[in-house]
């Protein structure tokens, strides 16, 4: 049985990982199975959006497998704690703009997987936390970097240190979610979501998201600069025209991401 399950439907890629009998836990067989779908992703024009699952409505995903970890050497621990930053990494850096449908526990990598992307929705029974420090470790997949610069250095201190496992609502409330749900309107939530983006030229979106990330850890002429590249290359693309063309034909315009 493969451990990610992966499709796409109306340009949206699904990306389910597909554990659920052990809370959709990370061990390196799996973590090598999502970065080949992740790498897929990064060159196909065919998807604009991307969203993250776990199978079941229990976890999201649980972070590292124990199980597996116990019967690691340290050296073989390195290898899963750099396979797991590595993937994290390639799907904060791809193009298109990604959703997590937090569907249950999020906790550890499960936490750090949903940092990466760039939005989250969860359902109100989700339980979300960085409770690496509990285990005697670190979060190692960006948890440290990322969720200071989600939420501010004190308040990520508190919940690094404490281990704290916090509800969906309080999350929300942080600002580490996007949007909290009912169970059963989780996937809806996310599709419309991605729906209201993609109604806008794919090129765009992909170079507003570039811009953006690359110029939030820069100084602001740098950003600035960043942008004017960024903006450079819409300009000579079919979809511009065409949403001038459709503007003045009063209709809406019909994106082909070229």
């Amino acid at each position: 049985m493969s451990r990610i399950l992966y499709r796409v439907e109306n340009m949206i890629g699904y990306v389910t990982i597909n554990r659920p009998e052990v809370l959709n836990c990370f061990d390196y067989e799996t973590l090598e199975q999502l970065q080949e779908i992740v790498d897929a992703i990064h060159l196909d024009s065919n998807v604009n959006t991307v969203i993250f699952t776990g199978a079941g409505e229990k976890a999201f995903s649980a972070g590292a497998d124990l199980k597996e970890r116990k019967t690691l050497s340290e050296m073989q621990v390195k290898r899963n704690v750099k396979a797991i930053r590595d993937v994290f990494n390639s799907i904060a850096n791809l193009p298109q703009p990604t959703i997590a449908a937090v569907n249950g526990y999020a906790f550890g990598g499960g936490f750090e997987l949903m940092l990466a992307c760039d939005f989250s929705i969860a359902v109100e029974e989700a339980k979300l936390g960085l409770t690496e420090t509990s285990w005697a470790i670190i979060p190692g997949a960006g948890g440290t970097q990322r969720l200071p610069r989600l939420i501010g250095e004190a308040k990520a201190k508190e919940l690094i240190f404490t281990a704290r496992k916090i509800a969906a609502q309080e999350a929300y409330e942080l600002g580490i979610l996007t949007k909290v749900v009912e169970q059963n309107m989780l996937m809806k939530s996310c599709e419309t979501f991605a729906a209201e983006m993609m109604k806008n030229g794919p090129v765009a979106l992909k170079q507003a998201k570039y811009a953006i990330s690359q110029g939030m850890n820069v100084d602001l002429q740098t950003g600035l600069e960043i942008e004017s590249k960024a903006y450079e290359l819409t300009i000579p693309t079919e979809d511009r025209l065409e949403a001038l063309n459709a503007f003045s034909e009063k209709r809406r315009p019909k994106f082909k991401g070229k």
